[in-house]
């Protein structure tokens, strides 16, 4: 018997910026994706697959942003990968040597060892180092939609200024995702969830049917949508947009009363790292000496008090099977609801980050396993569904023009244009017009000028990159952020003075493009 009323479509914006430093292995920052890969899409992808094995037919999607893809596809980066999953077991090893002394603490050493070891046999043995086809995999079976993001995560509301460098984000996004999947995608997350009427045209010039917006983008849309964000709308120039739902995200991001603070979870912000003995941990630290995490950590969240208790890992895996619980029931309660006064099937869009689950909240992974074998096995009134396939079923919706909006504070514009970034913009927009003036002066360029202008046309995207925009607004690792807007921008500029003066320094050309190698495809001339 079928008593599907509505629908949930699970959404995860799986991102990072480029980080690649071949001249120097003391960028911290390229940990960011080693501890993405051990804690999030390692685990993910573990997941789907014991879901496959068990026959469990479940549905999510995923953005896998084009600087992702380019890191997971760079050689050194896995190679280094490698290398800082072998330094994480050689300290693991000591730790359970160390951590003899207590049983509770030796067996959570030894989980940590066995998890990196089975990180190490997972990416190098079983996946050859190429995650990518990983992800693939599972989007051939019918299970996965993969769907794109801006080139670089450039935030459209302030590129706009200039279109053409909404359109070559968009152009780069859709070409780089054909290069790994063999296919069009027909969505995409906009950078942000920053939304604005002028990047519709760009978005149908490239095929892309729909897009993920904030709950406002939709709420504030030009008419009212009567459905709210529970249907999608579409807009005059033909894009779809969905919109989140508000209360299936607070039950997951609120630090209030959101899942991810449960006092059995493990605590994200007590790390070895920062306990241990200074002369025993130096070695796994940063190569000046100062402490950061090493991705063991001991503690569960315990209390909103100072005292951490150590972590249970079974007590957590109770939690998270509660909380599937909970969610699960609340989106029966929510659909039973909405079906009664909604003529089409209500959807209930859940989007987040891909590195909630797993990096900040450990659990997640699992949460999201037992979900999904949760909605298959009991007997609800929903069934999971990607966006592309409510479309094919439901095609039908009202034209609205979403409101211009964001997924970042306050809901605008603010986290990427403020007191504290905005000496940032006149740069961005400058060299978005100089990229422009460069393809209309040289539309036929060959050889080394070519290829001087396909690296203008990396710099500037690489410097128009949201994440540094947003790093220094929160005031984290703020001196790198500025610094690769910075290199990008002073990289870009001396090309571009070179490249109308004759005078290209082939040298220079050589060391920036094996730095900043992202989009070796790329043609300039998507900025004319």
């Amino acid at each position: 018997m079928n008593n599907t009323k509505g629908y949930v479509s699970f959404i995860l914006h799986a991102h990072l910026p480029f980080i690649h430093h071949p001249e120097s292995e003391d960028y911290l920052e390229e940990e960011w994706l080693f501890e993405a890969i051990s804690e999030t899409y390692i685990p993910l992808l573990q997941n789907f697959k014991k879901l496959e094995e068990e026959k469990v037919d479940f549905r999510i999607t995923m953005t896998l942003t084009p600087p992702l893809l380019s890191m997971l596809d760079n050689k050194l980066l896995q190679r280094r990968y490698i290398k800082y999953l072998k330094k994480h077991i050689e300290l693991c090893k000591k730790e359970v040597i160390r951590t003899s002394y207590d049983s509770r603490l030796n067996e959570l050493s030894h989980y940590y060892l066995e998890r990196y070891t089975n990180d190490l046999h997972f990416f190098k043995d079983v996946h050859n180092c190429n995650l990518i086809d990983a992800f693939k995999y599972f989007q051939d079976i019918g299970v996965l939609e993969i769907i794109t993001c801006g080139a670089t995560h450039g935030y459209f509301p302030i590129l706009y200024v200039n279109e053409a460098t909404v359109k070559a984000q968009i152009a780069v996004g859709v070409q780089t995702y054909e290069k790994y999947f063999g296919r069009k995608p027909r969505g995409i997350w906009l950078p942000e969830c920053g939304y604005v009427p002028e990047a519709d045209k760009y978005l149908k010039e490239f095929g892309i049917d729909y897009i993920i917006t904030e709950s406002h983008g939709i709420l504030y849309a030009d008419p009212t949508p009567i459905y709210g964000t529970f249907a999608p709308i579409v807009s005059p120039n033909g894009v779809i947009a969905f919109g989140r739902d508000i209360e299936s995200s607070k039950q997951v991001w609120s630090s209030i009363c959101g899942y991810p603070g449960d006092f059995n979870y493990r605590e994200f912000y007590r790390d070895i790292g920062y306990d241990a003995d200074y002369e025993y941990i130096k070695p796994y630290i940063a190569k000046n000496g100062v402490r950061v995490n090493t991705g063991i950590k001991y503690h569960r969240i315990t209390s909103k008090e100072g005292f951490k208790d150590y972590y249970n890992l079974q007590w957590a895996k109770d939690s998270a099977e509660k909380q599937s619980g909970h969610f699960f029931d609340s989106r029966v309660e929510q659909i039973n609801t909405l079906s009664e006064v909604m003529d089409t099937p209500p959807l209930v869009v859940c989007p987040y980050d891909a590195e909630l689950y797993g990096h900040w909240w450990y659990e997640g992974p699992y949460w999201l396993y037992i979900l999904f074998k949760k909605i298959y096995y009991d007997e609800g009134n929903f069934k999971l569904i990607t966006p592309s396939e409510y479309i094919d079923k439901y095609p039908s919706m009202q034209v609205c023009t979403p409101c211009i909006s964001s997924w970042g504070a306050n809901g605008y514009s603010e986290v990427w244009l403020n007191s504290s970034n905005d000496y940032a913009h006149k740069h961005l927009h400058v060299a978005g017009d100089r990229m422009v003036e460069l393809a209309h002066l040289f539309p036929n360029a060959k050889g080394l000028k070519k290829k001087a202008l396909n690296q203008c046309a990396r710099e500037l995207l690489l410097a128009q990159s949201s994440d540094w925009l947003f790093i220094i607004t929160h005031g984290t690792m703020v001196d790198y952020a500025k610094k690769r807007i910075k290199i990008h921008i002073g990289r870009f500029t001396k090309l571009y003075e070179q490249i109308k003066s004759d005078s290209i320094d082939e040298e220079f050309f050589k060391s920036i493009n094996k730095q900043d190698c992202i989009f070796p495809e790329i043609d300039y001339m998507i900025y004319f």
